[in-house]
């Protein structure tokens, strides 16, 4: 089974002091850590267990500069084959949509059974681009998977839904998957790991390797325009509030009336 996994090297906000760039459209990542996006690992590991029990080959693809080699290393350490970078000035500043475009041109280059990618990347969260590219290259999709199991040409899937539900399905092969992190325990890649595959060659693309213009990707070929990025702003600390049950009751009533929740 041939496996191509789409990831994306984030930035480390978790204990950090987020602060807004001068563009107002980003954060400032000076001094940041960076690191394989959280799902994107659950993705990655899936797919190298896969090659483990039914053979084949893993390709890792990634959207980005020369930074994100190592994000690709770090997936070569655990276990995939082959890592390609797509690069190109034309690229900056591509929505979901066009960051799948430069995607699914680049897969169509590769053989593939299935895709795997995070369901959403921890920098945005918007979690568009696994779907999309679904679309894109015409075949069956699934969103949030935490389990599957592949049976020849086909793939039973589980897939979290709100509210703790789960819906089990089956799609046929090739199919785009879109992993949910805790569907496996990612394995630990040391630093001789990755010293292992520190000369392994990884493939850089560009738009001229791939068939599209330049006015199909970047800011021109996307729909969505990231116009400000601001922090949330701090309100006023909760108010307790004290008494016996109907006393508070008549507070929240108060409360509701001089806040314009009750109009009559």
């Amino acid at each position: 089974m041939n496996i191509i996994v789409c990831i994306k090297r984030v930035p480390d906000t978790a204990e950090a002091d987020v602060t807004i760039d001068k563009s107002g459209k980003d954060i400032d990542k000076s001094g940041l850590a960076f690191d394989l996006n959280e799902w994107d690992s659950y993705a990655i590991e899936e797919a190298i267990l896969l090659k483990e029990k039914l053979g084949g080959t893993v390709t890792v693809l990634s959207m980005g500069g020369e930074d994100s080699n190592e994000s690709l290393r770090k997936c070569l350490a655990m276990g995939a084959d082959e890592a390609v970078r797509l690069a190109d000035p034309a690229f900056d500043g591509s929505d979901g949509f066009a960051t799948a475009k430069v995607l699914a041109e680049a897969i169509k280059k590769i053989p593939y059974d299935l895709i795997l990618a995070g369901t959403q990347a921890e920098d945005d969260g918007y979690g568009q681009v696994g779907v999309t590219l679904g679309e894109l290259l015409g075949i069956p999709h699934a969103a949030i998977v935490n389990r599957l199991e592949v049976q020849g040409k086909k793939v039973n899937v589980h897939r979290e839904l709100e509210g703790g539900l789960e819906e089990v399905f089956e799609i046929d092969l090739p199919a785009v998957l879109t992993i949910q992190t805790g569907i496996n325990e990612p394995r630990y890649v040391s630093i001789m790991g990755i010293r292992k595959v520190a000369k392994k060659e990884i493939k850089a693309l560009g738009i001229s390797d791939l068939n599209l213009k330049a006015e199909e990707v970047g800011l021109s070929g996307s729909d969505i325009a990231l116009e400000k990025i601001f922090l949330p702003i701090v309100g006023e600390g909760a108010e307790i509030l004290g008494g016996k049950p109907e006393e508070i009751a008549l507070k929240v009533l108060d409360i509701l009336k001089d806040k314009g929740g009750l109009t009559r």
